[in-house]
Parts: C-alpha cells; sequence; structure tokens
C-alpha cells in the first residue's frame, strides 16, 4: 500500500485535488509563436480548474504490513490523532487544494457569523512567516465554562463534533455542520493561536499540533486586555509534516473570497498577501450579490439579455436565482448552500434545472414555437448558453462528505422548483422579447443536438470506426465496470509496451497518435470528424457532449478508471493537457464522478554500484537522492514511455501495489471555464500576458 503523507487514499493512487481544472505543471505548456521558436514555459500555472496545478515533487514510501490481524491490530485514535493520521478524511487531501481548506474551514465559522447577523467584516491575511490570519468582528467564541469543565473554546479546538451548529438557536442556517472545521485546523497546524474579544474583554489561547499549550485559570481562558470591540482572530501555521506544500495559493484564496463576497452581499471582505515583496490588500464588497457574480462571469462573452435575478421562501428555505444567456455553447450553472460552492451540485440544482425546461417547454408550445409534433427540448437544449447561480439557506442541508461537494435535500428540490416556478414565469410574462431569445438559444441547441446525432450515426457506428476491426483498443477481458481501467497511451511504441506489460483481466490500452485536436478552438464538425476523438468515444461507450446533445450517460462508461498516460516531459504533459481539455468540454461527468486520473512515469532510473535500484519521479527526487546517497550510481533518464521494457513499466506505472495515480477533479468553478479558455482558446493576447506573469515560477524541462 502507497503511504502519502500521513494520508490514505487507497489502491496505491493519490488523490490529488485539481480540478482546482485547481493543477498539471506549466511543464507541459508551451506555445509555438510566429517565429516557431518554442518556449518551454512554466511549471506551475493552473491549468484552470482542469488540471490545477499537478503537483510534482512526490515523495513517497511504500510500506509493507505483516499479514498478521489479530486483537493487537485494531488501533484506536484518541482526540484529534485521527486527523493527523487520516487528515484526507476532513479536507479532501494534502495537497494546495487541502492546505487552502484550512483557511477556508475559518472563514466559513466567520461567515455563520454574518449569516447570524452579526458580522459584518472579515479579514484574511496571508503572513510573510507562512501562517494565515482570519479575523472576524462578530460575538466572538464562547469563552464560558463549558460542562465539561473547561472554557467553550478549548472545547471546540480540541474535539471532534464540537461546535454551535448543533443547536438550532445559536445558528438558523450555516456552512459548518459537523462541528469538526476548527479543530481539525488545530490538528494540522504546528500553532494555532486563538485571540477572543467578548464581553469587554481579550482571551487567548495557544496550541502546538492541536495540543493546548496554554494555562488555564480556573478552566478559563487568561485575559491578556481589554476592548470595547467582539470578535475573533485566528492564526495558524500548517504542518509541513502533513501537506506536500505549506505555500497558500493566493490566486485560489482570492477567488473564494471574492466568491462569498459575491454570495453575501453586506458583508465585506480583506484579502492581504504580506508574502510579497510589495504587500497585496484587497477589498471585495459586492452590494449586486449573486447579480454581480453572473456579470463577473460573463464579462468577456457577449449577453443575449439582461441579468434576471428573483428570490423567494419555501419551506424555511431561501432561494436566490441570478441568470443570463450568451452566444456560446457552454452552460455553467453553479450551486451553493449555504455559502458552500457544490462542485457535484446536488438537489437544489436538480429542482432548478427540471423545473427551467418544463417552463421553456411550455412557453414554446403556447407561443407554437413547437409544433404538436415536435418533441420537447432536452434539458441540455434549454441550458444552451445560460449563465446561472443558483444560492440557497438550507436550515439543515445534508452534503455527500466533509468537503460538501455535493447537496442532498430533496426538500431543496422542491423548493428551488416551487420559486422558480411561481417566479419566472411572472417576469417572462413582462418580458416576451427575452422570453424568445432564450427560447432561440434551445433552438439553436436542438439543431445542433440533430445534426450531432446524424453525424454520429455516419461517423461513430460504421463498422470502420469500430475498435474491433481497426486493432487499436487492446481491450481487457473482464466485464465488471468496477474493476476495469483504460490506459490513454502516446504512440504506438509505448502502446506495445503497455500492452505486453498490462494485467489483461482488468486492464485495457488504447494508443492514440501525437496530440489531439484541441476541442476549445475547434467547431463540432471538427471534434466528431477526429479520428482519436471518435475512437475514445467509442472506447469509453457513454456517448459525449455534455451541454450539446445531452446523449452523455455515465452508467454506460464501460470503464471505472481512464488514465492518461504520458510521457514525463512538457510534449507529455502537453497531450494531458489537451485530453483533459476535451473531457471537461464534452464529457465533464467523467471528472466530476472521479473517473479521470494522469499515470506519473518515473523521469529517472538510479542505478547504484552498490544497493537496490530506485526509480525517481522528478527532479526533485534526483536532488533528494543524490544528497543521501553517496556513492557512485548510474543515472538513466527516461525521454518516454517506449524506452522501458514491459517489466519496468508494469512497476512503475501499471502496477496497482506500486504506481502513483493523480484523481483529476474540479474545484473552483469559477475560474474553470474560464482559465481552460485562457489557456486553450483562440486569443493569443491575454495568454501571452498570462506566461509573462507566471513565468518566473516555472521550473522548465527543457
Amino acid at each position: 500500500m502507497l503511504n502519502m503523507s500521513n494520508s490514505i487514499f487507497g489502491s496505491g493512487y493519490m488523490n490529488i485535488h485539481l480540478l482546482t481544472l485547481k493543477n498539471i505543471c506549466l511543464n507541459f505548456w508551451y506555445f509555438l509563436f510566429a517565429n516557431t521558436q518554442r518556449y518551454a514555459i512554466i511549471s506551475e500555472v493552473r491549468y484552470v480548474y482542469i488540471t490545477y496545478y499537478i503537483q510534482k515533487g512526490l515523495g513517497f514510501t511504500m510500506a509493507k504490513s505483516p499479514n498478521v490481524y489479530d486483537a493487537s491490530s485494531i488501533t484506536v485514535l484518541e482526540g484529534l490523532e485521527a486527523v493527523r493520521k487520516r487528515p484526507g478524511m476532513y479536507i479532501g487531501s494534502v495537497s494546495t487544494k487541502g492546505l487552502n481548506h484550512l483557511i477556508y474551514e475559518i472563514v466559513d465559522n466567520s461567515v455563520d457569523e454574518h449569516l447570524a447577523g452579526v458580522c459584518t467584516k472579515i479579514e484574511v491575511t496571508l503572513e510573510a512567516d507562512g501562517s494565515a490570519t482570519i479575523s472576524d468582528n462578530g460575538r466572538g467564541i464562547p469563552v464560558g465554562m463549558h460542562a465539561k469543565g473547561v472554557s467553550a473554546e478549548r472545547v471546540v479546538f480540541t474535539t471532534l463534533h464540537a461546535g454551535g451548529k448543533f443547536d438550532n438557536s445559536a445558528y438558523k442556517t450555516s456552512g459548518g455542520l459537523h462541528g469538526v472545521g476548527s479543530s481539525v485546523v488545530n490538528a494540522l497546524s504546528t500553532q494555532l493561536t486563538v485571540t477572543v474579544k467578548s464581553g469587554g474583554l481579550i482571551h487567548q489561547d495557544k496550541y502546538a499540533y492541536g495540543n493546548p499549550v496554554t494555562e488555564l485559570v480556573d478552566g478559563l481562558l487568561p485575559v491578556i486586555g481589554k476592548t470595547r470591540e467582539t470578535g475573533t482572530t485566528i492564526n495558524f501555521t500548517p504542518d509541513p509534516s502533513i501537506f506536500d506544500k505549506t505555500w497558500f495559493k493566493a490566486e485560489e484564496v482570492k477567488s473564494r473570497l471574492h466568491e462569498t463576497a459575491y454570495l453575501n452581499p453586506k458583508l465585506t471582505i480583506v484579502f492581504r498577501d504580506k508574502r510579497q515583496e510589495i504587500p497585496e490588500e484587497i477589498t471585495y464588497q459586492e452590494p449586486e450579490g449573486i447579480v454581480g457574480y453572473v456579470k463577473d462571469l460573463n464579462k468577456n462573452k457577449e449577453a443575449v439579455h439582461d441579468i434576471i435575478y428573483y428570490s423567494g421562501t419555501s419551506e424555511g428555505i431561501t432561494v436566490e436565482c441570478a441568470f443570463q444567456y450568451v452566444n456560446e455553447f457552454h452552460e455553467n450553472v453553479l450551486g451553493f448552500c449555504n455559502n458552500i460552492y457544490n462542485a457535484e451540485g446536488g438537489m437544489h440544482l436538480t429542482g432548478f434545472k427540471t423545473m427551467f425546461t418544463t417552463i421553456i417547454n411550455n412557453y414554446a408550445r403556447e407561443l407554437n414555437i413547437l409544433k404538436e409534433k415536435d418533441v420537447n427540448f432536452t434539458g441540455a437544449d434549454v441550458r444552451n448558453g445560460m449563465t446561472a447561480v443558483v444560492s440557497i439557506k438550507h436550515p439543515a442541508p445534508r452534503f455527500e462528505g466533509q468537503t460538501k461537494t455535493k447537496l442532498d435535500n430533496q426538500d431543496a428540490a422542491k423548493a428551488v422548483s416551487k420559486v422558480t416556478g411561481d417566479e419566472v414565469p411572472r417576469y417572462f410574462d413582462r418580458n416576451l422579447e427575452v422570453l424568445k431569445n432564450i427560447i432561440s438559444c434551445a433552438e439553436k441547441a436542438a439543431k445542433i443536438r440533430k445534426t450531432e446525432e446524424k453525424a454520429k450515426t455516419n461517423m461513430l457506428t460504421k463498422q470502420k470506426f469500430s475498435f474491433d476491426s481497426n486493432g487499436k483498443l487492446a481491450n481487457c477481458e473482464s466485464k465488471d465496470y468496477s474493476k476495469c481501467e483504460i490506459f490513454i497511451v502516446e504512440g504506438d511504441s509505448a502502446g506495445g509496451s503497455a500492452k505486453t506489460a498490462r494485467d489483461r483481466n482488468y486492464q485495457a490500452i488504447l494508443p492514440i497518435r501525437g496530440k489531439i485536436l484541441n476541442v476549445e478552438k475547434a467547431s463540432i464538425d471538427k471534434v466528431l470528424a477526429n479520428a482519436e476523438i471518435k475512437t475514445m468515444i467509442n472506447a469509453f461507450g457513454c456517448g459525449f457532449s455534455e451541454g450539446y446533445g445531452n446523449d452523455f450517460d455515465i452508467t454506460k462508461l464501460k470503464y471505472n478508471k481512464i488514465v492518461i498516460m504520458a510521457d514525463a516531459d512538457v510534449d507529455g504533459e502537453h497531450i494531458s493537457n489537451l485530453l483533459l481539455t476535451l473531457f471537461y468540454r464534452f464529457m465533464p461527468e467523467l471528472i466530476y464522478e472521479g473517473h479521470v486520473y494522469i499515470a506519473m512515469p518515473p523521469l529517472y532510473k538510479a542505478m547504484p554500484a552498490k544497493g537496490k535500484e530506485e526509480y525517481l519521479y522528478d527532479d526533485k527526487a534526483l536532488e533528494k537522492y543524490r544528497a543521501k546517497h553517496k556513492g557512485p550510481f548510474t543515472l538513466q533518464r527516461y525521454k518516454g514511455l517506449g524506452e522501458m521494457d514491459a517489466q519496468q513499466l508494469w512497476d512503475t506505472t501499471l502496477n496497482p501495489e506500486t504506481r502513483i495515480l493523480k484523481q483529476i477533479e474540479i474545484e473552483d468553478a469559477r475560474m474553470a471555464s474560464e482559465i481552460t479558455e485562457l489557456l486553450m482558446g483562440t486569443d493569443v493576447t491575454p495568454r501571452k500576458a498570462f506566461i509573462h506573469e507566471h513565468a518566473t515560477d516555472a521550473e522548465l524541462d527543457i
């Protein structure tokens, strides 16, 4: 089993939260300028959402445990020990996403104070020493004596599932539900200092690695001063033994804070970065709320109509929605519950989409745009070109997991459906031209869908494009979807080695030739005409074109894992980037459902004169090897997967017990589409500016 930073990921793969489509090294990223001179570029440029800096420098150890299981094998983790042992269970990962999540946990608590009507300002500071400080002007964490015999603040920061969100009288709605946020941050920090202003006094408590170091006075926090203000200030330093990196990513933090400001128009958020030579300070205050959010999302797009906003309450659930159509063939519908972004959607979005589709189809028939013999517009038709933000406040939300990526409340669907069904027709009845413009967007999408369906009949189902006939796909023997994997490999050389090395029972190999079409710049007919893309569509078996024809059906997917296996160089990462763009634009559910991975083949093989050979996955690993290995050794650099024999490829990249896989996920929805368009689109000028801005961050492999 693979141990990665004290976190368990199972089956020997590393679960890295990207996409953050928020991380692949900007190493992959290079461009051909007018003079065709190749510029190798960046190593930590986040490829928007799609890859969100796939971080290199992965130190790892192979841990083998004795094959003994008895009473002594049962371990009880006391207090916050469980958090330090399995941090991924609480913050998702120990990558940059998990690191930034520590800030969000504390900020969300402050936002809950705002929702309670007692906080108007939150300040977030990235300190020069690498710590983070979050301050608010709320009521302050209770410092009085708890039933456990110590200050309530001490209970909050040292006990899992302790907080004020379990008592409905304290918070009507909140983002924090499990009572673990503050204690988790404490557990994963080398130091944490809590300063509470309340009752005219200033109280302070300090911790180290989750353990209190401040001596209580009769069970209460010591008083360090007096004040007329109220609020809580928390400063913490992430533990480098837990996280891969402890450098907070300012851009992601700013994006999340700006998003929070949009969702809370009466809240002021101040961001400071004191780590720079010239400290940065930004104030986020968005009085337009989610209307301003939609405006920001569509700032570089051609709008079809003005932004439509409505709100209402149903069954104790407050619903807000703003939407606008643009002249593009993508939809961008974002869902939030109690200010928490739900990356995988949930019932509130289901309620919105279902009701909105029904409304548009009803109007289309009333206006005789859809004839009696015509079939209804699909949901994807109706949402063609739509940008929407749906935000609800729920008194008792249920999320899937601590990271709250998907809302599970059935009543949320009913509430959003009810408010949408009441308010949207009221608006359309008064704005008939806007309605017709929106229906025209659905008509365009329906025409494309029908053309697409015809094209796919011609291009994807003919025998000459069958994989079995052209021999490209080396399929696996098992029909058990949950165990099957497909590896996308560039070139016949690597494909041949992979076919020999694989486990034929569960691993399929699909070679592709070179770099596929950049779908961000291509029309749908060119996408469908591309032989490599057609090959993958047929191989996966689940269709494609979410947002166009809506024929994508995740239940028909033939493989549980789709693994991009490219060379460990700039070209390889560029190929990975092109493939991820395809998946993001046409098959996003593959990413949302956690089916897309990137294999991490080694870059070097170190062969010492004495001792065991060792595979090294990047230059940082090579530096560490040179530092610890005193004797002479021979170094082999793999220019490509084709240089490995079958056994080496199995040992390093295919064997589930020893390989490293990085799972691709989408975290920051606001940035995903924007960055994908920036880095992969047709507009060169902003891309050049992006390269110049981030070039100093590059770790070049040339």
